[in-house]
């Protein structure tokens, strides 16, 4: 295959590429200003983060829903993408187990004013719901499961009761300064353990 050809091809896909790039910078400085301003953001807010026009966002996202949800995914997608390669840079998967928690819960703390916002629109809520467990769920298992297979901590730890547990540690965290989910979440993940006899 010659250069020409191969030149060729990538014209679409560098395109694609870019679309998407464009899309993820667009969706970081949503979230950015969300978390500081909340979801009523002025969009040229998030624009002018962003560094793009006005017609670019509402091109990708034409209602402001689109745009809650499509940060809201982004961030389920980014937290899930954390696992793998947290496992693969970690000394063992116990720490890389508990940095992911660590993720999960910032996103749960920043997030929650997204999750409020969307129980208004109720059938909108319960689809991204879902795509919260679908891609967090198998992540948590997966880093369980490696913890248990190395001996770190007991094998009986359910992903579902711990992500809601960290999930319960994290209600009202963001409105009470005394307050440490955190930290919580750390002693919780320190409990999984295997007591060493």
């Amino acid at each position: 295959m010659n250069d020409s050809d191969k030149s060729a091809g990538q014209a679409a896909p560098s395109r694609r590429k870019d679309a998407r790039r464009n899309q993820k910078t667009l969706l970081d400085a949503a979230a950015a200003v969300f978390v500081t301003s909340g979801v009523d953001a002025p969009v040229r807010d998030i624009a002018a983060k962003a560094g793009v026009g006005l017609g670019t966002i509402y091109r990708h996202f034409p209602t402001r829903a689109d745009l809650i949800i499509g940060v809201y995914q982004h961030q389920v997608d980014a937290c899930a993408d954390a696992g793998p390669a947290l496992l693969a840079t970690s000394p063992s998967p116990h720490p890389a187990l508990g940095q992911w928690i660590n993720l999960f819960v910032e996103f749960l703390v920043t997030k929650h004013g997204l999750a409020a916002v969307l129980q208004a629109d109720n059938t909108g809520f319960e689809a991204l719901h879902a795509y919260f467990l679908d891609r967090l769920l198998p992540v948590c298992t997966e880093l369980l499961e490696a913890a248990a297979v190395a001996g770190e901590i007991r094998p009986d730890i359910d992903a579902y009761q711990l992500m809601r547990a960290v999930g319960n540690l994290c209600i009202g965290a963001e409105s009470d300064p005394r307050y440490d989910a955190r930290h919580m979440a750390e002693l919780l993940v320190a409990g999984l353990r295997r007591p060493h006899h």
